[in-house]
């Protein structure tokens, strides 16, 4: 099934064609992006003023051999339409479709799923994107590369600390050459801090082939299912249904990255750019700081203008209202319809639609969420991380916290209360002084 919104075809005669894929993931068990993903899919979540998934687009955007964009995931089609609607007004030179998983197929079984409808049109190159990064994405960068080197395939790569590096695809290659040696998805001990960053160019020729090779080796593989001795001995030649749908998820970085490494043509592009994950609810601040720096280094009419109550960069929607003698800054995103009264001050934080921070409020490394209310005299922190760290917790009283504060969807935080390293669940209200708690 799909979602599109109607485009003029390409001209005849136009070659080299490229297309891109973002995938979006959809509704899971997975806990990391809550509360926040209790009220929008984490794709749409806004991240300097913008949908997580905007920032992906804006660089397809800038690449102009694409005219194509698929959203693979398995959410419900309603969930992006508005969005795709918005974004073909915004980007009137991309196609923009929603294609929908029957289930959770992995990062490279939705692609290999809807292969002919990527397909179509006889594309040269894919991009692969996954919506929950942060980069400046250098696509066009990555694309020259493919054509410099002939490539089959070209990762975005980027270094991290030593310590970290084991938490990702670590990426062993030829300093010279720029060809991908060895690829390891989170290795048990160190081998490079070279990681993945999530962002894929493939040769179309190639990409569809090796996730097919994946599949045969996967069904080739023989497979017991398990069975108690009480149970009927024929159970132990049946495979419940659970583990047969595992069998179909196929995985980029699993199944397909690390055979391609056995091929000469498998390179790395390696960006010096900043990076970083949004996997965590909390991880939504530090993405948000470093779009917000890339706009103000880009002179983005998006941002408020600098003064000596806005501490630059800040993004405030022109719906929301702060008071003048409010101060923000650096780091804040003010969404629609926010009220920020007098003298309160935000620095760090992401306020979201319909809140509301009452006067000289203090408001550092959080998420304020959606019709929250922050008292006269309140205090919500979390606790700032080293920009190098990609880990959102921290340890207090030898007890594992979230680093940042986050209130979620209509939350109330009393007049002069103060919150420290939390997580409040949506609808909740505080009457009292909490820190490092999960506020069910």
């Amino acid at each position: 099934m799909s979602l599109q919104i109607p485009h003029r075809e390409k001209p005849n005669g136009a070659g080299g064609a490229t297309k891109a894929v973002i995938l979006v993931g959809g509704a899971s068990r997975g806990t990391r992006f809550r509360p926040l993903s209790l009220d929008v899919p984490k794709p749409l979540f806004d991240v300097a003023g913008h949908p997580i998934i905007w920032h992906c687009l804006t660089a397809i955007g800038k690449v102009p051999s694409i005219h194509e964009v698929y959203l693979i995931g398995y959410y419900e089609e309603s969930v992006f339409r508005d969005f795709i609607k918005d974004a073909a007004t915004e980007f009137p030179n991309l196609s923009i479709k929603y294609l929908r998983e029957y289930q959770a197929l992995g990062t490279a079984g939705g692609l290999y799923h809807f292969r002919d409808a990527i397909l179509k049109g006889r594309p040269e190159h894919i991009f692969v994107l996954n919506s929950d990064v942060c980069c400046s994405f250098p696509l066009n960068e990555m694309l020259q590369l493919a054509q410099e080197k002939d490539a089959e395939a070209v990762i975005l790569g980027t270094r991290v600390s030593e310590e970290a590096a084991t938490n990702f695809g670590c990426i062993v290659s030829d300093s010279h050459t720029r060809r991908v040696l060895h690829y390891v998805e989170k290795p048990e001990s160190y081998i490079s801090n070279l990681i993945n960053c999530g962002v894929y160019l493939f040769s179309a020729d190639v990409l569809f082939p090796s996730i097919r090779s994946a599949i045969k080796r996967r069904n080739d593989r023989p497979r017991l299912g398990s069975y108690r001795s009480s149970e009927n001995l024929a159970s132990s030649f049946m495979i419940d249904e659970e583990e047969s749908q595992k069998s179909e998820v196929i995985r980029l970085e699993q199944d397909i990255l690390s055979d391609m490494a056995d091929n000469k043509q498998f390179f790395v592009y390696e960006t010096k750019d900043f990076w970083r994950q949004i996997k965590t609810a909390g991880s939504a601040i530090p993405a948000n700081a470093l779009y917000l720096q890339k706009a103000l280094q880009s002179g983005s009419k998006d941002l408020a203008t600098p003064s000596a109550n806005i501490i630059p960069p800040v993004y405030i929607h022109p719906s929301a209202q702060v008071h003048p003698t409010a101060k923000l800054g650096p780091n804040v995103s003010v969404g629609p319809r926010a009220t920020i009264d007098a003298g309160a001050r935000v620095k760090e934080s992401i306020v979201l639609e319909d809140a509301e921070i009452r006067h000289d409020a203090c408001v550092l490394y959080s998420i304020i969420g959606w019709s929250s209310r922050v008292g006269a005299w309140a205090r919500v922190e979390g606790t700032p991380t080293p920009v190098t760290s990609h880990n959102t917790s921290i340890v207090k009283n030898g007890v594992k916290v979230q680093a940042i504060t986050i209130l979620g969807k209509e939350c109330a935080v009393g007049d002069e209360i103060r919150v420290q390293n939390c997580v409040c669940l949506p609808f909740k209200e505080l009457k009292r002084d909490v820190a490092n708690e999960v506020i069910m």
